[in-house]
């Protein structure tokens, strides 16, 4: 086995990922919907996300941020509610529903702060590339980000062309990042008309944050440890399999079509 993998469940999965890359067709094998994680995962942000939160709390509230930005892999929502809380400043319906118009700008404008001082991910550019080749394999994205927000972010280091935004999952979907999935898995079986259920949907993610939310929503979870946590750490959290990054294409490939057999050990 590659050492730069580790198995935990679904043995049978593991053990396949030194075969050659099956041939998958829509006509031979479920479709597969892959949701990709953003920050940490496809981009390193540079620190940029919290100026954005920064700026995006000065426009809604007027106020100069006193307190530190704590995302811990939660939704924008979330982390605007907590960066209220701690100032003092009543949490309202009203308010937290301004944080969709006042974050895209706020990101939109550090733009160019982002490019200088973020980057894509080794690796990332090759693995979404590589299954946008797959037949079947639909990607997006499920990450705490509004959506206008995620799509900036992987645009400005040209990752966004083979990803269908439509059917992502977002914090503009939910407050909460565990209801993601189900999100996203609605999103596309409207748009394709074809049922994306748990055992077709595959997410890949760096944090506990992100296992959990595969985890609810019954996807076969992907941790890749590119953030703060180790392979041993997020399969600890429940991830079906870790990798060390996404330099190795053919890895990754194999490693997301392997989530088809799933279906037949069911």
């Amino acid at each position: 086995m590659p050492r730069d993998i580790r198995c935990d469940r679904w043995a049978t999965a593991c053990g396949s990922l030194n075969v050659e890359l099956m041939d998958i067709s829509p006509a031979g094998s479920s479709p597969l919907l892959v949701l990709w994680d953003v920050d940490g995962t496809l981009i390193n942000n540079g620190g940029v996300s919290k100026e954005a939160y920064a700026g995006g709390f000065t426009a809604l509230t007027g106020r100069v941020l006193e307190h530190p930005v704590i995302t811990d892999g939660q939704t924008d929502p979330a982390i605007m509610r907590s960066l209220l809380v701690r100032h003092g400043i009543e949490p309202t319906p009203e308010l937290l529903a301004q944080v969709d118009d006042v974050m895209p700008a706020a990101l939109e404008a550090l733009v160019p702060r982002l490019r200088e001082r973020g980057h894509a991910q080794p690796g990332a550019r090759e693995a979404i590339a590589a299954l946008a080749r797959q037949a079947g394999v639909v990607q997006s994205v499920l990450t705490g980000n509004i959506a206008p927000n995620g799509y900036t972010k992987l645009a400005a280091f040209g990752l966004h062309a083979s990803l269908d935004f439509e059917v992502g999952g977002y914090g503009s979907d939910s407050e909460v990042r565990a209801d993601l999935v189900n999100a996203a898995r609605r999103k596309a079986t409207s748009k394709y008309g074809v049922p994306f259920d748990p055992v077709s949907t595959v997410l890949i993610g760096d944090t506990p944050r992100d296992v959990e939310a595969g985890r609810v929503g019954g996807a076969y979870v992907i941790a890749v440890a590119t953030g703060e946590y180790d392979a041993e750490q997020l399969l600890a959290e429940g991830a079906d399999i870790a990798l060390s990054d996404l330099r190795d294409t053919d890895l990754v490939v194999r490693t997301v079509l392997a989530a088809r057999l799933r279906r037949s050990v069911a």
